[in-house]
């Protein structure tokens, strides 16, 4: 397994420059294109986490804002994933089951919120946002308000439920 680890990171970078690049060398040392991919990935993150690196952050997003049309699809999915992959952020209250897309599918979602609004009013029962993703990437998905009699509140944890839901059913939850 680390034989495989290694040989897939030395074929990264060509292995006639990884001994130049690394050592100065014209010779060929097993485990320098891993080295190198290790360095690369500190210094990326040395430069994006300093204030020099965050302003290149900002002007890169800037300069992606600025595309007619491609404006609202990164900033969609720049929050988006945001939201996801945050963990500290408590967006998806709890995993929930729901029927989903018929009527003896069941599916696992996750409460967004309580919704007391006009859809509440028209329906007139109690509503709740429901988010669905879909399999393997939770980053698309739908956002259904359901009634809340119609939910059935799961004990596992969101992250738990993420897991069975990114493995396609095999991971189960602990």
């Amino acid at each position: 397994m680390i034989k495989f680890f290694v040989n897939l990171l030395d074929s990264i970078i060509p292995s006639q420059y990884q001994s130049k690049i690394l050592l100065g060398l014209d010779i060929d040392l097993p485990g320098t294109g891993m080295v190198l991919v290790i360095i690369i990935t500190l210094i990326t993150g040395v430069l994006v986490s300093n204030f020099i690196g965050q302003k290149l952050l900002r002007l890169w997003e800037k300069t992606l804002n600025k595309i007619p049309g491609f404006r609202n699809i990164y900033s969609s999915i720049k929050q988006l994933s945001s939201t996801l992959l945050n963990s500290s952020n408590d967006s998806f209250k709890k995993a929930v089951l729901v029927e989903y897309p018929r009527s003896g599918m069941w599916t696992i979602a996750f409460q967004t919120g309580n919704y007391h609004g006009e859809v509440e009013e028209i329906i007139g029962e109690e509503i709740i946002n429901i988010y669905v993703p879909t399999t393997p990437n939770p980053t698309s998905g739908f956002f259904i308000m359901m009634p809340k009699k119609d939910v059935i509140e799961l004990e596992m944890s969101v992250d738990s439920a993420f897991k069975l839901i990114i493995s396609t059913g095999v991971v189960a939850p602990d």
